[in-house]
């Protein structure tokens, strides 16, 4: 028992498996975009990272000094956000060797520096998951880590930010299947608190977006960068093709 629940901890932010695969196409909320752009907001959620997500699984294709990036100096980077590391140019690892995780627990716990990019599909974009995925926890009994997940159906995995957000429960509702009266299946209708945590629901979610705008970061650092290089390359061919057209009917206006 107490194996299990160690690797469900592991396992925890690891995500294993798609929402829609495992959660049987439930719905994503939107994360709050403007978030990805504050640079507050990415640093309140390098530090959630660091305390939470990096005590089990690693960000190797990260660097800590890649975080000057958000407006952190090496300074407070160092003073606040390194914990297995002595140089700010290292990678973002943990000491849990790898080898040794996967001979006591069966699976190494994955690396999670481009999970915001990997977790994404049809139903929305890696950050939507990771947003509605860390919202959506609620108590349930029969489960090895007495919690569950909306998105991710028996989770192998407890609730990390449960001190925070408070104790839910998810309420379904037993209806007939349209098809076939005889079947029936549960429908979710939504979340009742069972105790309350230490922030409010507001605050929560605004640490969650915060969470999911660094991790969405970190897979792209360069994103924003690209975003503002494809907008002047768009610019730039628009006044070339108008150029081009001109100078085109110039060359030819007397051919004509």
């Amino acid at each position: 028992m107490t194996k299990k629940l160690i690797l469900g901890l592991l396992l925890s932010l690891g995500l294993m498996g798609g929402a829609l695969a495992a959660g049987g196409g439930a719905a994503l909320d939107r994360f709050p975009a403007d978030r990805a752009t504050n640079l507050p907001a990415l640093q309140n959620g390098a530090k959630l990272f660091v305390n939470y997500c990096l005590n089990c699984h690693s960000a190797n294709y990260m660097r800590y000094n890649r975080m000057r990036d958000i407006g952190l100096t090496d300074e407070q980077i160092k003073n606040n956000l390194m914990f297995a590391a002595s140089k700010v140019g290292e990678t973002m690892h943990i000491t849990l060797d790898p080898v040794q995780a996967k001979d006591f627990f069966g699976a190494a716990p994955p690396d999670l520096t481009v999970v915001a990019r990997s977790r994404s599909s049809g139903a929305g974009s890696g950050a939507d998951y990771l947003y509605t995925y860390m919202r959506t926890f609620y108590r349930d009994d029969s489960t090895i880590t007495g919690w569950n997940n909306l998105v991710f159906p028996n989770a192998a995995m407890p609730h990390v930010f449960w001190e925070l957000q408070g104790q839910q429960r998810a309420v379904f509702e037993q209806q007939k299947d349209a098809h076939d009266p005889s079947k029936s299946h549960a429908v979710f209708k939504g979340f009742e608190q069972i105790t309350p945590g230490t922030m409010s629901a507001t605050e929560y979610n605004e640490a969650v977006a915060d969470l999911v705008a660094f991790m969405q970061w970190m897979a792209e650092p360069h994103q924003s960068q690209r975003v503002r290089l494809g907008v002047f390359v768009l610019l730039f061919l628009a006044v070339f093709t108008l150029i081009a057209w001109r100078l085109n009917a110039a060359y030819w206006k007397d051919v004509k």
